[in-house]
């Protein structure tokens, strides 16, 4: 039992490293408090992992990927588009103070529904499905929450040693966008899986580029409109 413990966490820590689960896991952390990042990652990873083995161990069978997959995009899309919009409608005085969403109570649920839609279907799942295979299924289970966890963690982190570093109205903007790429290349993924890797990352990458043009624009905008109102007040003094 403990070897196919370290087995599964072996697997899942590095099937992990690199992965978007484990970016995303880096970005909620620079925008939400750790422990609440981390106490989402762990549940969801419970539950995922549980899923995986029995499916793997009991059925034999696959979920229905795809439609999970649409749902993981919508909700990191939703979340990238809030993001940017707590940007844009904030005012120059937070810039430096925590971010709304790191002090809203739906900040777990939040981390908790992105991470788990993300890691349904993904290529951790499906390792931890073929390790309950062969393999006794509760062993498999705590390996691969503990390896998921571990590398989440890992992720953690690093977030919170850059976020001490790195303004917070560039933190939101860099997370909004990120979302929206997680977003667009897990739509990508499963509406057209047969694109090149180097074609769906640049089409990916249209997204919150354009996002960032609006966002650029809009808070140009925003700028001369609050120059504007100050020079009038002067002039009424």
């Amino acid at each position: 039992m403990i070897t196919t413990i370290l087995l599964s966490f072996g697997a899942l820590f590095l099937a992990e490293l690199g992965d978007k689960s484990q970016l995303m896991t880096l970005t909620f952390a620079l925008r939400y408090r750790w422990w609440v990042v981390l106490s989402a990652i762990t549940v969801a990873s419970i539950a995922v992992n549980l899923i995986a083995v029995g499916v793997g161990h009991f059925l034999g069978a696959a979920l229905p990927t795809e439609v999970i997959s649409l749902f993981a995009a919508a909700v990191l899309i939703g979340v990238g588009l809030w993001t940017l919009r707590e940007v844009l409608t904030g005012s120059d005085d937070d810039a430096e103070a925590p971010a709304p969403q790191a002090h809203s109570r739906s900040a777990f649920f939040v981390v908790l529904s992105a991470f788990l839609l993300a890691e349904l279907g993904d290529r951790t799942m499906f390792a931890a499905m073929a390790l309950a295979t062969n393999n006794g299924w509760i062993a498999v289970w705590i390996g691969s929450v503990a390896g998921m966890v571990a590398a989440g963690g890992l992720a953690i982190l690093i977030g919170v040693t850059v976020g001490k570093h790195v303004p917070e109205r560039l933190i939101a903007i860099c997370s909004g966008l990120l979302f929206l790429y997680f977003g667009a290349a897990t739509l990508l993924g499963t509406l057209a899986s047969g694109l090149s890797t180097v074609a769906a990352i640049a089409l990916a990458a249209i997204a919150p580029a354009c996002a960032g043009l609006v966002l650029l624009g809009l808070s140009a905008r925003k700028g001369r409109a609050a120059e504007q109102f100050a020079a009038a007040a002067d002039q009424a003094q």
